[in-house]
C-alpha cells in the first residue's frame, strides 16, 4: 500500500471511532440492499406547530426516502456494498469516483440525525452538563444560541448548521449541501436542516424564523446530552 493510501485509510479509520451512538437504519446483510429508513419517533404531526404535518409527509417521507432508495441503488456491486452507513459515509468522502454515493449516503445520515435532534416539547435552555459545556464554549447559551443562529441563517443556499465536538470543546459549523463532520474526522452532537425544502411550505423564505422556532420549542436536548457522554 502506498504511503498516500495508508494515511487515507487511517483517516478515515480514525473518523470511523468517533461516529456518535444512534440507531440510523443501517445494518450489515449479505447482501444489498443494506441501509433502511428508519422510523420516526414521533407522529408527523407530533411537532406542529412550528413543523408541519404536511412539510414532513414531504420532508421525509419522500426526500429522506428518495436518498435512501438511491444509496442502495448506487453501492450495488461496488466495494461499498454491505457497509454501515457511517463507515459508508467516511469510506466514500472525498472519493470522485463515487461523488454520487457520498451524497446521497451522507444525506440518509444527516436526515436521520436530524430527526433524532428534535422531540415534542422540546427546545429552551438545557440544564447539567449539557449547559455547562455550552457555558464553557460559548460562554453562555445565549452565545451559543447566536453562533448556531449565526452559522444556520448565515450557510449560503442548501445545507446545514451543526454543534459539535472540536478539539474536545463544543463547537458550531455550517456544512454545504450533503457535507457532514463525519467527513472531517468531527463528532456532532446535534443539527438543523437549511435546506429549503426543510422549512418552506411552513416559513418560506424566514429561515431565521425556523432557526428560532427549532431553537425555542424543538432541540432535544436528552439526545445532545446522550452525544456528548
Amino acid at each position: 500500500m502506498r504511503r498516500r493510501e495508508f494515511l487515507s485509510w487511517t483517516i478515515k479509520a480514525g473518523a470511523v471511532a468517533l461516529l456518535p451512538a444512534i440507531w440510523t437504519g443501517c445494518q450489515r446483510n449479505s447482501a444489498p440492499p443494506s441501509i433502511d429508513l428508519p422510523p420516526l419517533e414521533y407522529a408527523e404531526d407530533a411537532l406542529e406547530p412550528y413543523i408541519s404535518a404536511r412539510t414532513m409527509a414531504f420532508h421525509y417521507g419522500k426526500h429522506h426516502r428518495g436518498y435512501v432508495d438511491n444509496v442502495n441503488k448506487l453501492v450495488a456491486k461496488t466495494q461499498y456494498a454491505g457497509m454501515a452507513l457511517e463507515e459508508l459515509v467516511v469510506s466514500s468522502a472525498g472519493d470522485a469516483d463515487h461523488t454520487a454515493i457520498f451524497n446521497n449516503a451522507a444525506q440518509v445520515y444527516n436526515h436521520n440525525f436530524y430527526w433524532h435532534s428534535m422531540t415534542p416539547g422540546g427546545g429552551k435552555a438545557p440544564t447539567g452538563a449539557v449547559l455547562e459545556g455550552l457555558a464553557a464554549s460559548f460562554g453562555s447559551y445565549d452565545g451559543f444560541q447566536k453562533a448556531f443562529l449565526d452559522a444556520a441563517t448565515g450557510q449560503f443556499g442548501s445545507g446545514w448548521a451543526w454543534l459539535l465536538i472540536r478539539d474536545g470543546k463544543l463547537d458550531v459549523m455550517a456544512t454545504s449541501n450533503a457535507d457532514t463532520p463525519l467527513a472531517h474526522g468531527l463528532k456532532p452532537v446535534l443539527v438543523i436542516d437549511v435546506w429549503e425544502h426543510a422549512y418552506y411550505l411552513d416559513y418560506q423564505n424566514q429561515r431565521k424564523a425556523y432557526v428560532e422556532a427549532f431553537l425555542a420549542n424543538l432541540v432535544n436536548w436528552e439526545f445532545v446530552a446522550q452525544n456528548l457522554g
